[in-house]
Order: structure tokens, then sequence, then C-alpha cells
């Protein structure tokens, strides 16, 4: 069940652990349909969402606005997958060079639909990207958030934002022509 954003506001000034449960009820699916687009497994996923919380529990004290909870909540949550991608930047594919042969193996995870093949081609694609640009790709592709919800995100300014969102489409695009 979703809360309104007062709701929540209300609940974390007059009981804290309540208003903590309400914001984990009503922003838990959007948290993790967010990280799960920029990780590769739903485990990965599920542990950066719980991290997320664990970090926004630990720092609502911080938050100045109510009404920038789902913004701050994004904020920490793409912080904490940009963390995790850059300590296994290993596994991840440059979209140069899509020709490696592992792209085929991106998503062998028992949570993937693969009866989409164009989806599952646009996933690969996206993993491809480096982590910024995957960011801004997916917040804006799927959120439909606006350049400057994005740049709050992910702490940057809205034209560098517009500018990697752009690239990012092309490469998906090139990707995408290359690989029918």
């Amino acid at each position: 069940m979703r809360h309104s954003i007062e709701e929540i506001g209300r609940q974390l000034k007059k009981q804290p652990d309540e208003g903590f449960r309400l914001l984990v009820n009503s922003f838990m699916e959007p948290v993790y349909h967010h990280v799960r687009r920029l990780v590769e497994t739903h485990a990965d996923a599920q542990d950066i969402t719980q991290e997320t919380f664990i970090k926004a529990y630990r720092s609502i004290g911080n938050l100045r606005e109510v009404k920038s909870l789902p913004s701050w909540l994004m904020r920490i949550a793409t912080n904490e997958a940009l963390r995790f991608m850059q300590r296994n930047r290993e596994h991840l594919l440059s979209i140069d060079c899509p020709e490696s042969g592992e792209a085929q193996t991106l998503f062998a995870d028992e949570y993937i639909d693969y009866s989409d093949l164009e989806a599952v081609k646009l996933q690969k694609a996206i993993h491809t990207l480096p982590p910024k640009q995957q960011a801004a790709f997916n917040l804006k592709y799927y959120d439909d958030l606006s350049y400057d919800e994005i740049a709050e995100i992910i702490d940057s300014s809205p034209q560098s934002v517009k500018v990697n969102y752009n690239i990012a489409k092309q490469k998906i695009i090139d990707y995408m022509n290359k690989n029918d």
C-alpha cells in the first residue's frame, strides 16, 4: 500500500519507527525496480535496496523537506548502485565491444522474462553503458523524470545529465542496430 508523502512525514515526526515502516512499504518496490535496472541480478538489487533503506533509516533526521523524500531515497539508491557497480567494474562490458560474447550471459537470472526479445536486448545494451549513463538513461526513460530531478538524484548538473542521456541513447540505438 502506498501512503502519501505528507502522511509518511507526519508519522516520521510523531512515531519515527511507524513512519519509517510506511516509508519502506510505500517505496520498497519503486526503489527495487530502479536499482534492478542498474544491476544485473535480482540478489544484488535486493541487497542494494536493503542497504538503501538502512542508510535512509540512519540519516532520516538529516532530511530537510518531506516533499523531497522520493528524490532523496532514489539518490541514496542510485549512489549505492553506482558504488556496487564501481566495485564490480570488471564484470561490466563496454558497449563499444559488444562482440565479446559475454553480452549473451548478462542475464543468467531466474527473474528475467525472456519472452520479449527486444526488451532483453535493450537491457543488455543498457548494462553495457558506463554507470552514470545507465542511471541517467534509466531515470529518464523508465521513470520519466526531468533532467533537474535526475541531476538532483545523481548529484550532477541538468546539462551533464542531458548529455549523458543523449550519449546513452545513441549508444543503445547503435547496439540495437548492430545486434539484430
